[in-house]
């Protein structure tokens, strides 16, 4: 399942993981008939044995630093409710952030927010490779797989990612609950907010807390938006969804919302003849 490029890169997933780590990326419901394949890029605080705490408090490494609190939750109904695949990296963003391409400052940060993240300071161009072969690698090949496998069985994919995001930002309070977040194709995302303009559930908004410009939509980028796949990210304020009442509701709703969205454009598309 796991996608490796060369007997290095393999050496280093095994050496890596210690046996009780395990592997990086989990999948769920994998023989779902669903179109929608999930993703949860930030489902787990979790480290490698190898890294300890990196320095960091046990309060620093229960925040939205570390993960997105309740997302995988939300997403785990959700692949139940819509019969979809999920796919989620079981280690914390502070070792290598599934989002963003290595590239990027915010892979591998040494400051996040206000913390200060001390196992990330300095890191050597050995560590940074060691990190992105072990963990992102997986992850992004995982879900090529997937998508491949799923069009060779003649299925459609329409990937959905799920992520929380923080209340308070910077000591600023944020009014959005539920963002609807889109990169260059927003067919789905353009969707869902017009089925969700009439609810008084949640206050949702367009690319926000976050938005492409911010780097975000990297899964989007990857996987969808060169094959034409329809997508969308979804951002949830993880105040709401902090037990398991409040990711019950979300999750309702937002699998309500992608039936309805989804239900809609195939109806456009067939008054439209495509």
């Amino acid at each position: 399942m796991f996608h490796t490029l060369n007997p290095g890169a393999m050496l280093a997933e095994t050496t890596f993981f210690t046996e009780s780590d395990g592997e990086p990326v989990a999948v769920e419901n994998a023989q779902g008939r669903g179109e929608l394949l999930l993703v949860c890029e930030h489902a787990s605080r979790r480290l490698p044995q190898r890294y300890g705490n990196l320095g960091l408090s046990e309060d620093a490494l229960s925040s939205h630093i570390a993960w997105d609190p309740g997302a995988l939750a939300v997403a785990q109904l959700m692949s139940r409710q819509l019969d979809a695949t999920l796919i989620y990296q079981r280690f914390s963003r502070l070792i290598y952030d599934c989002n963003r391409p290595p590239e990027s400052p915010a892979a591998m940060r040494d400051v996040s927010e206000v913390f200060r993240i001390p196992g990330n300071e300095n890191l050597s161009e050995a560590e940074k490779s060691l990190r992105t072969t072990s963990l992102y690698l997986p992850f992004q090949g995982a879900i090529r797989d997937e998508i491949a496998a799923r069009r060779a069985r003649g299925m459609e994919t329409v990937l959905v990612t799920v992520h929380s995001f923080t209340p308070i930002y910077f000591g600023q309070k944020r009014a959005v609950e539920i963002g609807i977040l889109h990169d260059k194709d927003s067919r789905l995302a353009d969707a869902m907010l017009e089925a969700a303009a009439g609810t008084n559930l949640y206050r949702v908004e367009q690319n926000a807390p976050y938005g492409p410009a911010d780097g975000v939509t990297h899964t989007l980028e990857v996987h969808a938006l060169p094959a034409g796949l329809l997508n969308v990210m979804i951002e949830i304020r993880n105040d709401l969804i902090a037990d398991e009442t409040g990711q019950g509701v979300a999750a309702d709703f937002l699998s309500g919302l992608l039936r309805e969205s989804m239900d809609a454009l195939k109806a456009d598309n067939k008054n439209s003849g495509a």
